[in-house]
């Protein structure tokens, strides 16, 4: 749920490099290969299921989408995204991850897996 359907729906826009389907003023859907995302504003899901979400108040969960190249990402994101959380990083576990947040608060992690099979 997000209080502000159209900043949020351009953001994803840019971040994904696709447009969302459907796109309606209440709801829309970004294929993004192997899964999804949608977003719904906060006032038309309020009338669906009463009291059930408040948007801008997510603190404990993260998207994470697998890229081929977090630094690339890093430099085309910085162009926009303006909520940095951690910088690309390569974690204890070995994948490499960038930290950002969507306009209403939501983090975000694009990461790589570690390479395998290298010669």
């Amino acid at each position: 749920m997000v209080s502000d359907l159209r900043t949020v729906r351009d953001f994803y826009r840019r971040i994904f490099g696709v447009d969302p389907v459907p796109d309606f003023p209440e709801y829309v859907e970004f294929d993004i290969g192997g899964g999804g995302i949608a977003l719904f504003d906060i006032r038309s899901h309020e009338k669906v299921a009463p009291g059930s979400a408040v948007a801008g108040q997510n603190h404990c969960s993260m998207i994470e989408i697998e890229v081929d190249d977090v630094d690339s990402e890093y430099q085309r994101l910085r162009e926009f995204v303006t909520q940095w959380v951690k910088p690309p990083t390569t974690q204890p576990w070995g994948t490499r991850s960038v930290y950002f947040r969507d306009p209403e608060g939501n983090l975000l992690n694009f990461f790589a897996r570690p390479k395998t099979g290298m010669a």
